[in-house]
């Protein structure tokens, strides 16, 4: 099922020994503090599904030192399942790439009933979780500040339910900076990362191995180029990564893949406008690799809408499918230049020209 991207903690008996509601002596139950810092240095969140009051239990979460661990704590009165979907809604995760810590059985039976791919364990498992395989994700920097990373996203969706004007003129006040770089060695951990972490917003579905995408990264046919984003609250990290094979007549996206945490923002939308416009210049047609997943129809529209159809072109040539592609449409576009976004500065490698100079977007 893939790795956990956020473990939902219950609070009594489970995180701590004891119970608040009954004044008990409450101490973490041990190994629970070296779990919540080796998964947060792994890039994996931490919440909390709880039934509490608020206040109190947040009290003690600062006291025993361990709150800054937690995003979109919910610890009211409700049912737990209802906790985990809100989390999962507001980090924008799918349910299997949630997990569940409970020491009471018929909790995690009530998530498991109304969220049957979100994975549950007992309080007794806890001090051992950071040494199984679904907690063990490929880390890099950028999932070493991740919880940062959320937690300025945050901060973001607050400053946006303020704002009284159009979204558009939001997103300006963000002053948005988009950089497009050649993948070096030290990006290629992100770039697998993101392939494999992103489900809605990945063209294919398919996970490039490391190894894999060292190859593209020294084939002189490819490109393999890492998006990051940063705005007036901080760096978004590397949100975006496209693998480009260049031909003398057509160039195929082979993937493009974008953060959910940009995706309000139409990131993956400029990018692929960027991706056209680069072609346009360098007077070649684009061919774009698309497998339908359960979640990335919303990267079958945005190729359609940016103009891709599924007529055959010439620009093609020989280049048949091979059995790797099965299930792949390739999808066909003539570009033309594409005006650079409002809300955006864009910087990018210029793929067009053999000089290939960076530059800005214009």
């Amino acid at each position: 099922m893939g790795t956990v991207k956020c473990l939902v903690w219950d609070l009594d008996n489970t995180l701590w020994r004891g119970v608040l509601l009954e004044n008990d002596t409450l101490t973490l139950r041990p190994g629970v503090l070296e779990v919540l810092s080796q998964l947060d240095e792994r890039g994996i969140l931490h919440s909390v599904a709880s039934r509490n009051d608020h206040e109190d239990a947040w009290e003690r979460l600062e006291k025993l030192g361990v709150a800054e661990y937690f995003v979109l704590p919910q610890i009211g009165w409700g049912r737990k399942s209802d906790s985990v979907r809100t989390i999962a809604e507001q980090l924008n995760f799918a349910p299997e790439t949630i997990a569940f810590i409970d020491d009471q059985h018929t909790e995690r039976a009530e998530v498991t009933h109304h969220l049957p791919d979100v994975r549950c364990y007992d309080a007794q498992q806890a001090a051992g979780l950071a040494a199984l395989p679904e907690f063990s994700p490929v880390v890099t920097a950028d999932a070493r500040q991740r919880r940062s990373l959320y937690q300025r996203r945050f901060q973001r969706d607050a400053a946006r339910s303020a704002f009284t004007g159009p979204d558009e003129d939001f997103v300006r006040s963000l002053r948005m900076r988009m950089r497009i770089n050649r993948a070096r060695a030290e990006d290629v951990s992100r770039v697998e990362e993101l392939t494999l972490r992103t489900s809605q917003m990945n063209a294919t579905g398919v996970h490039y191995s490391s190894a894999s995408l060292r190859a593209l990264v020294n084939d002189p046919t490819h490109e393999v180029l890492v998006a990051t984003v940063e705005d007036r609250f901080g760096s978004h990290g590397a949100v975006g990564v496209v693998l480009l094979q260049r031909r003398p007549y057509n160039w195929r996206l082979k993937l493009l893949a974008t953060s959910c945490r940009v995706v309000n923002f139409g990131i993956g939308t400029q990018l692929l406008r960027w991706v056209t416009d680069q072609a346009a210049r360098a007077g070649v047609h684009l061919e774009a690799d698309f497998r339908r997943t359960a979640r990335n129809r919303i990267m079958e529209v945005a190729y359609r809408f940016a103009g891709f159809g599924s007529a055959p072109c010439e620009c093609r040539g020989d280049d048949l499918p091979s059995e790797a592609d099965e299930g792949v449409q390739r999808l066909h576009l003539v570009p033309q230049r594409q005006s650079a976004p409002t809300t955006l500065t864009t910087f990018g490698a210029t793929l067009w020209d053999a000089d290939g100079t960076p530059g800005q977007w214009s």
